[in-house]
């Protein structure tokens, strides 16, 4: 008798704590592999947009690991990897064009506004180049940059750039 009503106690408490469960936010909304959706982004300037990109987020111990491949307004391979926290720290980054050392950027910074929005710095021999205010949507399955500043050329930029989860 008591292991009946042991039993039947745990199984109200599951069933009473699952809409909750479900509710609760994913521990990290950026993880995964998203892609660029150049036809739904928007460029300033628009010569500059990129031809294709993909970014993955994978957990890793010490932080998120980032990694983005895509092809260039010029057509060329670009390539960027680093392993970041959510702290506003700088983290160097392997960034290559065409297999190159990329002049464009050296590091990034990430820092976590809420469970849904990020800041992500990028910044080249320590002066901050752009900053992209990341936004993912509720359902998880798209999410929006919006960069400002200025590229390593001097170039103002102003771009939103919407990706789509894989």
């Amino acid at each position: 008798m008591k292991r009946s009503f042991i039993a039947i106690s745990v199984l109200v408490l599951v069933f009473a704590a699952l809409p909750a469960l479900a509710q609760a936010p994913a521990a990290n909304p950026l993880l995964g592999t998203w892609t660029v959706n150049i036809a739904k982004s928007k460029y300033s300037p628009a010569d500059l947009a990129p031809k294709s990109g993909t970014t993955t987020f994978a957990a890793v111990a010490g932080g998120i690991r980032v990694t983005n491949d895509g092809v260039d307004n010029q057509g060329r391979k670009t390539h960027q990897e680093y392993t970041t926290n959510f702290d506003g720290k700088d983290a160097t980054c392997n960034c290559t064009i065409d297999g190159k050392p990329s002049p464009n950027q050296d590091s990034a910074s990430w820092r976590k506004i809420d469970d849904y929005t990020f800041e992500l710095v990028a910044k080249l021999k320590g002066q901050a180049l752009t900053t992209t205010r990341v936004v993912v949507a509720r359902d998880g399955k798209t999410r929006t940059g919006t960069v400002t500043g200025k590229n390593a050329q001097g170039q103002t930029i102003n771009n939103t750039v919407l990706q789509e989860k894989k």
